[in-house]
């Protein structure tokens, strides 16, 4: 039976791969800190580790004693347009620790180091982003997602740890972390309905996003190291139709069966068109049509009505609070 590391395993798309490598036969152990994941996503036969990747003593710990032959990594603070006022904990979470992973996986011989990236590193390309494009990142986080990439593949030249790296992009679905004001957007408008409150949207909200469902990337990423076809490779993963954020807006308050008032605020320094380009995915993995944004919506909404709203909590360790957006502040 191989064994698999899942960083990030109780959060929300590190949950999915984990249900999925555990339907593929793997066993499997979760390191996750909790601190945006919650311990009832995690699959019962899975064994749960409550840690931090930065601790590189418990990180070799973890790989002496289990001998994995896979590590999956998932943990990550996303936030993305928070990450340039919060750069210190961005880079130390995001990229030493996973420094700390890439590590340890070439030290006991690792089979392959699964890297879940962003879009993020293509900044403000011009959309659809392909693989072949130049990585331009725009913000701290993409810049660290981008740095892992770099590291990797180093890592592949100097000591051959293979790599897969995947770029998803605005994924949404059962298990998100709907109480973080600061990323998931579709959470976020979830949430929002669901205590009555105004759904809020930087700018004008014309800009696009292709919303991927967590249920058509998950296999994807957790079958990929027995497809000879992709290691070592780089993929753009998610779903290829592109929607305004409004129209995001006004489907999740259909397919919630909840009306709000939209709150327009200033707008904030982001990418204002993101969508990428799939036929390599498509091609390696005979990736068939992806789910609707309206049925996806459907199917989180369900679980989010069952799970209940969530407190969203103001982040504790802003470290620049010049030009943050004033709701961010706000408890």
């Amino acid at each position: 039976m191989k064994t698999s590391l899942i960083t990030g395993g109780a959060g929300f798309i590190g949950a999915h791969i984990t249900n999925e490598l555990i339907n593929l036969g793997h066993k499997v152990v979760v390191l996750d800190d909790l601190s945006g994941g919650y311990i009832e996503n995690v699959h019962t036969d899975a064994t749960f580790i409550k840690g931090s990747i930065e601790d590189y003593t418990l990180v070799l710990e973890l790989f002496e004693k289990y001998k994995f032959n896979y590590v999956y990594h998932l943990a990550a603070y996303a936030a993305e347009g928070l990450s340039h006022f919060i750069r210190r904990f961005n880079y130390q979470n995001n990229l030493i620790g996973s420094v700390n992973l890439i590590n340890a996986s070439i030290l006991f011989k690792v089979e392959c180091f699964v890297f879940t990236s962003s879009i993020a590193v293509y900044g403000a390309t011009v959309p659809p982003m392909k693989e072949t494009d130049t990585p331009k990142p725009e913000d701290p986080y993409g810049i660290a997602k981008f740095a892992i990439e770099q590291d990797l593949k180093a890592a592949l030249e100097m000591f051959g740890l293979n790599y897969i790296i995947f770029r998803p992009h605005n994924v949404y679905g059962e298990y998100q972390n709907i109480g973080d004001k600061y990323r998931n957007v579709v959470g976020i408008f979830m949430n929002q309905l669901m205590q009555g409150q105004d759904l809020t949207i930087f700018g004008d909200g014309s800009q696009t996003r292709a919303f991927s469902y967590i249920g058509d990337i998950a296999p994807q990423i957790a079958s990929s190291i027995s497809n000879p076809s992709a290691i070592n490779q780089t993929f753009n993963i998610g779903a290829d139709k592109e929607y305004t954020v409004k129209e995001l807006a006004e489907t999740t308050q259909m397919v919630m069966g909840l009306s709000g008032k939209i709150n327009f605020l200033e707008a904030r320094n982001e990418v204002v068109h993101a969508y990428a380009d799939h036929s390599k995915a498509k091609l390696i993995f005979n990736q068939s049509e992806s789910t609707s944004l309206e049925k996806g919506l459907k199917k989180m909404a369900i679980w989010a009505k069952n799970t209940g709203s969530r407190k969203s909590s103001t982040f504790g360790e802003i470290e620049i609070k010049e030009n943050i957006p004033a709701i961010w502040l706000k408890d």
